[in-house]
């Protein structure tokens, strides 16, 4: 789905990324490792069209062909960050929202946020305001507001890493239900061995900003 070639990130004139080649397959949930300050962010923010590269490039193979636009691109991915930057509106707004800004339907907007809170088990919470939920429950939000997007890709930047373990536990248990029904490709950054197991098909590490090999 994903094709990273040649792939240059500079800070202050240092390489922080450099990615010579990296595929992404579509079906695939590939977990990102690596210490601190190794990158990991920073391929997240390319592939998401957030962050341009001082020279590469990173294609997103669509089965029409190769998709050129950077909105084309970014409508076809969600992303799911440490923090959930939740608004302060209802929890049902909340996960609205993006449906809402892309211009669905308002009955199909009602339809798929109705879904995806009870799939997340967040129903209960539909009007309670974004700003007064626990962690676990603003992680939740967070989840199904990138899910009922149905996207081609999710990015998750160690979602759970903030959350006291057992919350972690449950809510990792839960996405690998959701990605294995849904087949969602799927890149994510970690440092729990745990979730690497429970989740990854596949991994990549990174240190000084590039893998130890050329990654297939």
């Amino acid at each position: 789905m994903i094709e990273v070639t040649d792939l240059l990130v500079q800070r202050d004139g240092r390489a922080v990324l450099a990615i010579d080649h990296l595929r992404i397959e579509r079906g695939e949930v590939l977990a990102v490792l690596g210490p601190n300050g190794a990158g990991k962010t920073t391929l997240l923010l390319v592939l998401a069209r957030l962050l341009a590269p001082e020279r590469g490039r990173v294609t997103f193979h669509a089965p029409t062909g190769p998709i050129t636009s950077d909105l084309e691109h970014r409508r076809r991915i969600s992303v799911v960050m440490q923090d959930p930057l939740l608004l302060d509106r209802s929890v049902f707004d909340n996960v609205a929202a993006g449906l809402r800004f892309r211009h669905v339907a308002p009955e199909e907007v009602r339809r798929r946020t109705e879904a995806w809170l009870h799939k997340l088990s967040i129903h209960h919470l539909r009007d309670r305001p974004g700003l007064k939920l626990s962690g676990g429950e603003a992680q939740r939000v967070a989840l199904a507001r990138a899910f009922v997007l149905e996207p081609d890709l999710l990015l998750l930047d160690e979602p759970f890493s903030s959350l006291d373990v057992a919350t972690r536990q449950t809510l990792a248990s839960e996405l690998r239900r959701l990605l294995h029904d849904t087949r969602t490709t799927t890149v994510f950054i970690t440092h729990d061995q745990a979730e690497v197991r429970d989740l990854a098909t596949r991994t990549v590490w990174l240190e000084d900003g590039r893998p130890p090999t050329d990654t297939p």
